[in-house]
């Protein structure tokens, strides 16, 4: 169990999920500086089941601006994205598809680089062994989406199965939210769910630090490259002040990942 944990935090803290979430926060409120701590939200695409994760993470933050941070989390996208929205968050880690849906309300701060690129991959995976070639083939499904705001746990599937003219209640026999894409991969490495919708990028990082559990499961489809998930702020809050030009690495507004290249994330693209 130590071993494990250890383990969980290595990989946690240099790619935390999506990498370097402490060098977004490059730019955080000018006002009120000492009054109060970063308000700083986090969906339930943050792999959050390690306390000791995110406290790490919290100070981390904080001696990367130079004040005090606090994460806020909440259940749903929905929950965080109204609360950013309302200016009762001073930035949060996002999907693209409630970013875009607010596009209006929000305006963009960073945007995590995953494998040195702005762009993820949306997965749908099945339990593992089963014989299943195409999309088709999972026809008739019971089907685990993460969440009805996540670009990768529900809009792309959705797209792909318009696409042939179908729709997840005329596709999938049944189909039912988790809430969080870990617990997709719970459902159908449990066999709860035949297959799932899935962020890429969580799926990828999950199969080192729970390998017991994603062996479980195998890709089924991976989507087309899509913008990754930002880092965003209400347009109605304080203008958000580049301390550290995103963090270490300033070169060309580009926050490259202290650590190891060979890690999934290495930095940030960010804008004041």
């Amino acid at each position: 169990m130590r071993a494990a944990r250890a383990r969980l935090k290595q990989v946690s803290r240099r790619r935390v999920l999506a990498g370097g979430l402490a060098t977004a926060t490059l730019a955080m409120p000018t006002l009120a500086r000492a009054a109060r701590p970063v308000l700083f939200g986090l969906t339930p695409v943050f792999l959050d089941s390690d306390i000791q994760l995110i406290a790490d993470l919290e100070r981390y933050l904080s001696r990367q601006i130079a004040r005090p941070v606090q994460l806020v989390k909440r259940r749903t996208y929905q929950e965080i994205t109204s609360l950013l929205v309302a200016n009762q968050l001073d930035a949060a880690w996002i999907c693209g598809f409630p970013f875009v849906q607010n596009r209006e309300q929000l305006r963009l701060v960073a945007v995590p680089l995953y494998q040195r690129a702005p762009l993820y991959r949306a997965y749908i995976v099945t339990r593992a062994g089963r014989e299943s070639q195409t999309i088709h083939s999972l026809r008739g499904d019971i089907h685990a989406f993460s969440d009805p705001d996540s670009n990768s746990g529900f809009l792309a599937t959705r797209s792909l199965l318009a696409g042939l003219r179908e729709s997840p209640s005329t596709f999938f026999a049944r189909t039912f939210f988790t809430f969080g894409h870990r617990n997709v991969i719970r459902a159908v490495a449990s066999g709860l769910a035949h297959s799932g919708s899935v962020d890429g990028y969580v799926w990828d990082v999950m199969r080192e630090i729970e390998p017991a559990l994603v062996s479980g499961t195998r890709i089924q489809h991976i989507s087309e490259p899509m913008g990754f998930p930002p880092v965003a702020a209400a347009r109605g809050g304080p203008r958000l002040a580049k301390r550290h030009r995103c963090g270490p690495d300033q070169h060309a507004g580009r926050s490259e990942w202290p650590g190891d290249p060979r890690h999934v994330a290495t930095g940030w693209l960010c804008r004041g």
